[in-house]
């Protein structure tokens, strides 16, 4: 490949020391595609022994269920900031714009939401621990029985008598 100067077409050979540096720029591009771009570690991890945790600097770790909190809380205050700033600039450009008016769309604009979402966080918890309680009931037992079945149902008597205690369990007769 051979550059050639912007004009009339010309019949004439390129330079020499331009045909040599569009070599060496395909030589790098070769090279450079020949390179693999990545590197993927195959070593094993180092076992994990008896030394504890380090607590890292800056923000402390949270449990899943307070990251879910934080991001809920967070995700909210930006819509409520989102929505009565909205209603604010509608209200200043229209002229109808009265400090009264704007505390009240603001308050409404939070205080519904938290009205609404209260009694939701409540009905999520109780079915959660609703939840929590059927699973940690035991499971019924059936027993499946072929042939002459006898339930023994005599109760066992115990007595505890004298300074050294003897315990004799005896079935009546």
């Amino acid at each position: 490949m051979s550059i050639n100067p912007p004009g009339p077409k010309s019949t004439a050979a390129p330079a020499p020391y331009i045909d040599a540096q569009v070599q060496q720029f395909r030589a790098a591009i070769d090279d450079a595609t020949r390179t693999p771009t990545y590197h993927r570690d195959t070593t094993p991890l180092p076992a994990i022994g008896p030394t504890p945790p380090v607590e890292q600097p800056g923000r402390p770790g949270m449990s899943s269920q307070a990251v879910d909190r934080n991001v809920t809380i967070l995700t909210s205050s930006v819509l409520t900031a989102t929505a009565g700033g909205a209603i604010s600039l509608v209200l200043w450009t229209s002229g109808q714009a009265n400090e009264t008016v704007i505390a009240w769309v603001c308050g409404s604009i939070i205080a519904i939401p938290a009205a609404l979402t209260l009694p939701v966080l409540a009905l999520k918890g109780l079915m959660k621990s609703a939840k929590d309680v059927a699973q940690a009931a035991p499971a019924p037992v059936h027993h499946h029985y072929n042939g002459n079945v006898t339930v023994d149902q005599r109760a066992i008597h115990a007595t505890n008598r004298g300074l050294i205690a003897n315990t004799r369990n005896q079935l009546p007769r």
